[in-house]
C-alpha cells in the first residue's frame, strides 16, 4: 500500500484575476438593498457593523483558520491588494478576535477597503477613528494567537452561510454584506444601475402622493382582486 501523502498545514492558492474598477464603480452607484431586490442568494447572515461603515466593494482575499491560530492571517497582511476585501473564516469560532486595530490598519495602508469575519473583533475604536469598515460577530476582548496550527488563504471559506470564492466580489453598506460571485459581476452591476435609473421606481413617491395607490404601480393589487378596499 502506497503511503498517504501529508497535507502541508499551510497553503496559498494562486490569487484570482481582478474584477474591472468599472464594474465596482457601478455597484458602487447602488446598494445591497436594491440587489435584495432581485435574489435571495449571496446576503451574509448573523454579521454587524464594528466600526462606521461607508459603502465598499471589493475582491475577496479569503482567510481560513482553524480557531485559535491566526498565523494565516498575520502572512496575508503581505498579499493585501488595492480593492481587496478581507475575508476571514475562523471555522466555527465565534468567541475570538482574529483581526484588531493593527491588523486594520495595515489592510488600510495596503488598500483593503473592508475586512468581515465570522468570528468577532477587538479595538473597534482604534477601527472607527481610522475609517476601516468591519462586520464581524461583534466586539471582544478574546484574541487569536500565533500557533503556527494551519491555515488557508485564497481557498474556498463559509461567512454567515455564504461560500465565498477568492475574487468574488463582497459589497457592503450599513445595511448590511452580500457576495456576488466573480462571474456574475458585470450582470448583475449592470442590472442595479437599471434598476436604480428606472423612471416608475425614481417616481413611487411623487406618484403615490398624486393619488396612485403603491399596490397598483407595484402589482401587489392584483393579489387582492385588483382594486383597493377601505
Amino acid at each position: 500500500m502506497t503511503p498517504a501523502k501529508s497535507l502541508a498545514p499551510f497553503r496559498i492558492e494562486p490569487s484570482p484575476p481582478r474584477v474591472h474598477a468599472d464594474i465596482l464603480a457601478r455597484l458602487l452607484t447602488s446598494s445591497p438593498a436594491t440587489l435584495g431586490h432581485i435574489t435571495d442568494f449571496g446576503f451574509i447572515r448573523g454579521l454587524v457593523p464594528v466600526s462606521t461603515i461607508r459603502p465598499f466593494a471589493g475582491s475577496a482575499l479569503t482567510i481560513r483558520i482553524p480557531h485559535a491560530d491566526s498565523t494565516a492571517v498575520h502572512h496575508a497582511m503581505s498579499l493585501v491588494r488595492a480593492g481587496d476585501v478581507v475575508v476571514i473564516d475562523q471555522s466555527g469560532d465565534d468567541s475570538r478576535s482574529s483581526f484588531g486595530g493593527t491588523l486594520a490598519a495595515i489592510a488600510l495602508d495596503a488598500g483593503a477597503v473592508a475586512a468581515i469575519s465570522n468570528g468577532r473583533t477587538n479595538d473597534v475604536r482604534e477601527i472607527d477613528e481610522i475609517g476601516f469598515p468591519v462586520f464581524s460577530r461583534g466586539a471582544t476582548p478574546l484574541t487569536t494567537r500565533i500557533h503556527g496550527f494551519e491555515g488557508r488563504i485564497n481557498g474556498p471559506v463559509s461567512i454567515g452561510g455564504v461560500v465565498v470564492m477568492a475574487g468574488d466580489i463582497v459589497f457592503g453598506d450599513e445595511d448590511g454584506v452580500c457576495v456576488i460571485p466573480a462571474a456574475d459581476a458585470s450582470a448583475v452591476s449592470e442590472r442595479l444601475v437599471e434598476m436604480e435609473n428606472d423612471p416608475v421606481t425614481r417616481s413611487l413617491r411623487s406618484t403615490v402622493r398624486g393619488g396612485t395607490p403603491l399596490g397598483e404601480i407595484t402589482g401587489a393589487a392584483k393579489y387582492f382582486g385588483g382594486g383597493t378596499h377601505e
